[in-house]
């Protein structure tokens, strides 16, 4: 497996740590009260679940597993990758803190800006990967 896939793959992990563990504290919140302000980490249990989990785990697996062609022996743009890999991540801290923190909506903006951008790196990254049964 790739070092870069293992990276996805284990911080994908540790979103769905941070992300159970804030729906834990936002259950146990429903059935006793601790306090009213844990109601603000919502945003950030969604955030961290679906794209700190879901997304960067398909994109660690799909890292790894999209074919390579005899006519590139290494995978094609790795540096779109690895700067998906960073965009992501800063994407969603930046959307967790417009979010959860309240740095305002410019920040949650900028953030779902710089997820997209991670996105769109990522598919530049493996669309000479893509092809038809017949190698088209």
């Amino acid at each position: 497996m790739p070092r870069l896939s293992q990276w996805l793959i284990r911080v994908a992990f540790i979103y769905l740590l941070l992300g159970f563990t804030f729906g834990a504290l936002l259950l146990t919140h429903k059935g006793i009260p601790l306090h009213p302000a844990l109601w603000g980490w919502l945003p950030a249990h969604i955030e961290f679940l679906l794209m700190g989990w879901i997304v960067q785990l398909t994109m660690g697996v799909a890292f790894w597993i999209l074919p390579r062609y005899w006519k590139h022996p290494r995978r094609p743009n790795e540096i779109y990758a690895q700067i998906a890999f960073i965009l992501l991540n800063l994407g969603i801290w930046l959307v967790v803190a417009g979010t959860t923190f309240r740095a305002g909506s410019q920040v949650l903006l900028a953030g779902r800006i710089v997820e997209a951008g991670a996105i769109v790196f990522f598919a530049l990254h493996n669309w000479e990967r893509i092809v038809s049964r017949e190698g088209m």
